[in-house]
């Protein structure tokens, strides 16, 4: 069996690490270079960076933080929010990151993903889904709906649907985002976990609700995630990654141990 990954992500607003609720309600809370090599030495198997305005303000991501926190760390570095062409994908990688992470922008332009996949492999183009449970309807058939930029426009796209074609069009790994469980700490959305990761040939990364070790061990077999993606509960130190890996580990849920 694949070990199972277990990701802090990083939301960075104006060069702060930055957390909300659902979306909303960001406080500041530190340095994201900081928490990076926090979270490295701990024994996460990667790090995702999420600019998180980038996007909403139409400006670009802020590449001296990326370069700070992949000169900081030496595991895989996905980077998020504000990227809109191939040479933003190429700044990117320039800069340190292994992956880029496209969302707002690959709904408005698809073709965005096979661009990246041909030019830089599908290995290296990461689909970022922010999804809020709706009523089902014909437009809408599996009941969740993608939303972009931050959270602030739905776009009457059916997240089944695009998963699948954003497979198609050549991403390699989908970052699959509850909106509705975002920041809360009460779980991550097992049902909208297991209906993408059943439906898709390609890894699935579970975000968006985690607050125990228990969440973890939930979406990582009834939602069949390939990897967790985790932010309050180790921003506020409730929890340490060896605490979580030590816990699944425990519960023959394969993670890579390194100490």
């Amino acid at each position: 069996m694949l070990s199972k990954r277990i990701i802090p992500c990083l939301d960075v607003r104006n060069g702060q690490l930055t957390k909300g609720i659902k979306f909303k309600g960001n406080i500041d809370i530190g340095d994201p270079v900081a928490a990076a090599k926090q979270y490295y030495d701990e024994g996460a198997d990667e790090i995702v960076f999420y600019d998180i305005t980038a996007s909403s303000d139409e400006r670009d991501i802020m590449i001296d933080v990326v370069r700070r926190v992949a000169e900081t760390i030496f595991i895989p570095f996905s980077v998020g929010g504000g990227i809109r062409t191939l040479e933003d994908m190429h700044r990117v990688i320039l800069a340190g990151a292994e992956k880029i992470s496209v969302n707002s922008e690959a709904v408005v332009n698809p073709s965005i993903i096979k661009e990246g996949a041909k030019a830089f492999g599908s290995q290296c183009i990461v689909l970022g889904m922010d999804v809020k449970k709706t009523a089902l309807s014909d437009q809408i058939p599996s009941g969740y709906e993608v939303v972009i930029q931050g959270g602030r426009k739905f776009t009457g796209i059916d997240a089944l649907w695009w998963a699948k074609e954003a497979q198609h069009l050549g991403a390699g790994e989908i970052c699959l985002n509850s909106i509705d469980t975002d920041g809360t700490q009460d779980g991550y959305e097992i049902e909208l976990t297991k209906l993408i990761s059943t439906n898709v040939q390609i890894p699935v990364i579970a975000s968006g609700g985690a607050g125990k070790p228990e969440h973890l061990y939930e979406v990582l077999t009834k939602g069949n995630a390939d990897a967790a993606l985790i932010a309050s509960i180790v921003h506020y130190r409730t929890y340490t990654i060896r605490d979580l890996k030590a816990y699944l580990n425990e519960r023959n849920v394969k993670t890579r141990m390194q100490w």
